[in-house]
């Protein structure tokens, strides 16, 4: 069954009364972070303390309609974080999971101080046990190759390095803060299940109903502006090629994959596991094992393999 999407054109706060108490299995997302930028219908400038006051109202609701088990990441710059942090552990009585910090290479350059190169996610749980997190299904390769370790991957910690959406990218949307879909997948995969519901409500160019309408989660976003709302659901329309960013450790492979037998079955495995979602890195992975272990590697056997397939994949990078 095709995954339910709702894009939702209204005030973040209003709609959000609007949602049944205990409905949703997760939020993700990214508030404006007060720093003056333009979204076209509105200003990201508000007074210090009513951006508090908006903040902590907004993630009130937010505690009320999470299931027991729900989850909450919350994208925000340096200035408020520690403030948002209050808000959810001291006032609002969530639990505390993680720090995310979400790094990338290009940004705002400063010729005075240093330049800016991170955002923070905050990961608060509704109940301090019982909540949904999916570790197997967010861990990246390994670096070495030992049979006491967890082939399926390490887990990939709280230092999450994605680039951002270049200007010169064909999903690229005239939007001023439009997030990686390779955040996203790995949160929503993380913190829910197939089938359950998951909210943005500040939805923006749709990244987090993107994602949803490709890892088979129920989405619902809530966007003020409707111009942004005609964005997202264009972007939905488009036939999927893969994500538009991932972690460069999940093309990783291992170094000493000596065994012929198991290093066919786990060039498989490996691409089942961790580029599901990304199959224009699928070639790059590929030269890489013809690179380490040359004719030996075996990929011609295996029969996921096929032609069809490289035909496939040659399309879908051409198209990037």
């Amino acid at each position: 069954m095709a995954p339910r999407l709702n894009l939702i054109c209204g005030n973040a706060l209003d709609e959000m009364k609007k949602i049944p108490d205990g409905s949703i299995h997760l939020i993700a997302t990214d508030p404006p972070y007060n720093l003056n930028k333009d979204y076209g219908k509105t200003r990201d400038k508000m007074e210090f303390q009513e951006y508090l006051d908006f903040s902590r109202a907004w993630l009130l609701e937010a505690k009320r309609i999470l299931t027991e088990n729900g989850s909450i990441y919350v994208f925000m710059g340096m200035k408020y974080i520690s403030y948002l942090y209050s808000i959810m552990e001291q006032e609002l009585g969530m639990t505390f999971n993680s720090w995310i910090t979400w790094h990338y290479t290009q940004g705002i350059g400063k010729t005075k101080g240093f330049s800016p190169r991170h955002d923070d996610i905050l990961f608060f749980t509704k109940d301090p046990q019982k909540f949904t997190f999916n570790l197997d299904a967010i861990r990246i390769p390994q670096k070495y190759y030992r049979s006491v370790n967890n082939m399926r991957g390490a887990n990939p910690g709280n230092v999450w390095e994605f680039s951002h959406v270049h200007y010169c990218s064909k999903n690229r949307k005239p939007h001023p803060t439009q997030k990686p879909e390779g955040l996203f997948e790995r949160i929503i995969l993380a913190s829910s299940n197939e089938g359950d519901s998951v909210l943005d409500p500040f939805v923006g160019s749709g990244t987090l109903l993107r994602v949803c309408q490709q890892t088979n989660r129920n989405g619902i976003g809530i966007e003020i502006n409707p111009e942004y709302i005609e964005l997202a659901q264009e972007r939905l329309n488009v036939p999927f090629h893969g994500f538009d960013s991932i972690d460069a450790r999940m093309k990783r492979l291992p170094e000493n994959l000596t065994d012929p037998h198991f290093r066919e079955q786990y060039i498989e495995n490996h691409i089942q596991w961790f580029l599901k979602n990304h199959p224009k890195e699928i070639p790059e992975i590929l030269a890489e094992v013809q690179k380490k272990y040359g004719n030996t590697a075996g990929t011609e056997e295996i029969p996921f393999l096929s032609e069809q397939m490289f035909l496939d994949l040659g399309n879908c990078a051409a198209q990037q």
